[in-house]
């Protein structure tokens, strides 16, 4: 890799780390796509540098991931990451303009969102069993603050006992880049997390205090602890094919839009920069209605 490439790559995917606190995942995602892109630039026109990239080259990457029969939307994502790297780039002065600029991002067919039924979640809530033993108790609550607050993965296991607010019935959350939201909870919640916290005071005595989520050694828990327990616990309740953090995130604000929440107060419940994005959940409400008219009305 050319070195000012590499070099501008790695402040790159540090400035994301750092000052947009972008997940882990979404880092190495960016990092993959550079990294692709660029290992096709040396086969194609050897060692090139960031300045020497030009649009014809990013279009004859396109066209050969085409070819390659990847996904519209993967290539929506790889421009993505080159629109952003080259503007990164071009603010660092590497670069007097952004080749990626003009390149035309394909049109993709939106997908709804994957979320779990009031119904199921009630059983996983109400009749599952979860383990009486640390683990088990920090599954749940984990489970409960996803459902209830629709945090983000990495918003949940960087959650900090000082953010958690018992008198206003609140918890502080420091989502991308670095935006900060309110997020109320309810008093069943609040009242897990205060026998929680006093458990693990108990339990581990001395430990690091700063988050409230720990393991079973008394350290911060991590994704893939996370990840493994909703994925496990999902699967018990749901036959839907994707079990994840996220899907309870889309189940939070499914809900609400489904029980009548304006979308502007979910927006701000979800951390959402743009309404467009929180659009997407009025999609199921809107499906629920189609089969309502269809399966009750005369005509339908």
């Amino acid at each position: 890799m050319g070195q000012l490439y590499e070099m501008t790559v790695q402040r790159f995917t540090d400035h994301l780390k750092f000052e947009k606190r972008y997940s882990p995942h979404t880092i190495d995602s960016y990092g993959n796509d550079l990294g692709q892109f660029y290992a096709y630039l040396k086969e194609q026109f050897g060692e090139t540098e960031v300045e020497g990239i030009s649009p014809a080259m990013i279009r004859s990457w396109l066209a050969s991931l085409k070819e390659n029969r990847i996904g519209s939307r993967s290539i929506v994502r790889k421009i993505s990451s080159l629109k952003s790297f080259f503007k990164f780039a071009m603010a660092l002065g590497f670069i007097p303009k952004n080749p990626a600029t003009n390149i035309t991002t394909p049109k993709i067919n939106k997908r709804l969102p994957v979320y779990v039924e009031e119904a199921q979640l009630d059983t996983l809530f109400t009749h599952v069993d979860f383990p009486d033993d640390w683990k088990g108790k920090t599954e749940r609550l984990a489970l409960e603050m996803f459902y209830e607050t629709g945090m983000r993965l990495s918003e949940l296991v960087h959650c900090r006992e000082s953010e958690i607010d018992f008198a206003n019935r609140a918890v502080k959350v420091l989502g991308k880049g670095n935006k900060e939201r309110i997020i109320p909870m309810g008093e069943r919640l609040l009242g897990r997390i205060r026998v929680y916290r006093e458990e693990k005071r108990k339990v581990f005595g001395q430990f690091d205090e700063k988050y409230l989520l720990v393991t079973e050694k008394g350290k911060k828990t991590y994704p893939k602890y996370i990840y493994r327990a909703v994925k496990k616990y999902l699967g018990m309740v749901t036959a839907i094919n994707k079990k994840s953090p996220h899907v309870l995130r889309h189940s939070f604000a499914t809900h609400l839009s489904n029980n009548g929440s304006p979308l502007n107060d979910i927006k701000a419940l979800l951390g959402h920069s743009s309404l467009a994005a929180t659009q997407v959940y009025t999609h199921n409400t809107i499906e629920k209605l189609k089969n309502a008219h269809k399966n009750a009305h005369p005509k339908g």
